[in-house]
């Protein structure tokens, strides 16, 4: 089968490697239709997530039809289109029976990290009764795909463990795909106003096209002086840190304001600066975690009804044969205005997003053949 795979920093290749079986009782094994493309594979492609060994399948977002499953499998069979969760669960450790499966102890984020993940043809999907959830007729496979990481990640790490309340006054720092979805997902509980923050103008867009009331381009540094102007210096209830870069936690920690809370998101892999010495006045709460992926179920139904429409976040797809383009194009997503990408196992897709022209294309292929031999 076709693959994605780490070979070392600042390498993957597409190439051919066996097709996964059935290892457990719990297992599934499931043919991919559509996957997508995470910042966080992004940090492994740059070496920066330690536990991805060279020659790991990578990706760990992905949508299909279960192919076979273990005798133990008793919600699935094959033939049934499915969602496949990001976090494996086994559903019986103390962390799984506390409400936390990313931190199961023989599972959390194991796709695409300790096990072959979802950048292929096929994908061994372990405790799949847990990891796996039924596509309704009604749900497209792209919007089905949002829901294997984005969306819960922006609603539970974002807006929930944010304690967003009805009337509050929330910024999002951070407009990329993961801080996109934690606007998307802000607007069950009713805020007065969404502020997002980024440098990336096609972003501050497309936020204020899923539910920002205000936006602000920070090219020039001044978004904490535009915030506390528009709050009459009270600062923000809510601040959603989704960029994972020392100055964005900077900026949440100035807008916050008394009684507040801090939603970190973004994935850090660089030191960070809590100034304890001004925040613990104002009686904030800071938390951060890993998805849990437990909102799944509600997150269909929310669809299913017409009040969310993840698809606005889908800028670019492309055939899976031309996966290491996808990889070019997401690694330059500002000047490429891209979010999402959905990557298609049907042979026949094309790229729909964007009209390369020549001298575009000669320098994508250029940056693709200088990386490949670096």
């Amino acid at each position: 089968m076709k693959a994605v795979v780490y070979q070392g920093p600042n390498k993957i290749t597409l190439q051919e490697m066996p097709k996964p079986s059935l290892l457990e009782g719990s297992d599934a094994i499931v043919r991919i239709t559509k996957t997508t493309i995470c910042g966080t594979d992004m940090a492994i492609l740059k070496g920066g997530v330690e536990t991805v060994d060279a020659g790991r399948i990578i990706g760990h977002e992905g949508v299909g039809i279960v192919e076979s499953v273990g005798s133990g499998v008793r919600r699935f069979k094959p033939g049934d289109p499915v969602i496949i969760s990001c976090i494996t669960s086994c559903g019986s450790c103390e962390n799984c029976r506390r409400g936390l499966p990313s931190s199961c102890v023989d599972g959390g984020w194991i796709l695409g990290n300790t096990i072959d993940g979802c950048q292929a043809e096929y994908v061994r999907v372990p405790f799949a009764d847990n990891g796996l959830y039924k596509i309704p007729e009604s749900i497209s496979e792209e919007v089905a795909l949002m829901l294997s990481d984005i969306v819960p990640t922006g609603l539970e790490v974002g807006v929930m463990n944010g304690d967003v309340q009805f009337g509050d006054v929330v910024a999002v720092v951070g407009a990329g795909p993961v801080g996109l979805a934690a606007v998307l997902a802000v607007q069950f509980f009713s805020p007065a106003e969404v502020i997002v923050v980024d440098i990336d103008e096609h972003r501050l867009d497309l936020a204020k096209q899923v539910g920002a009331t205000v936006t602000i381009n920070n090219k020039n540094n001044d978004a904490v002086a535009q915030i506390l102007e528009l709050t009459n210096g009270r600062g923000v209830d809510v601040a959603i840190e989704a960029a994972g870069h020392p100055l964005t936690c900077k900026v949440v920690q100035e807008i916050v304001g008394v009684g507040g809370r801090i939603a970190n998101i973004g994935v850090y892999s660089q030191s960070a600066e809590l100034h304890k010495e001004s925040l613990w006045v104002k009686n904030i709460t800071i938390r951060m975690g890993v998805v849990n992926t437990t909102t799944i179920p509600l997150l269909i139904k929310t669809i299913q009804s017409g009040k969310l429409d993840p698809s606005r976040l889908i800028t670019h797809r492309f055939p899976f044969a031309e996966a290491l383009l996808a990889y070019d194009i997401f690694a330059n997503a500002g000047r490429e205005q891209a979010v999402k990408l959905i990557l298609n196992m049907d042979k026949a897709s094309v790229i729909e997003a964007k009209v390369y022209q020549e001298d575009e294309l000669v320098n994508l292929i250029v940056q693709h053949v200088m990386a490949q031999a670096k």
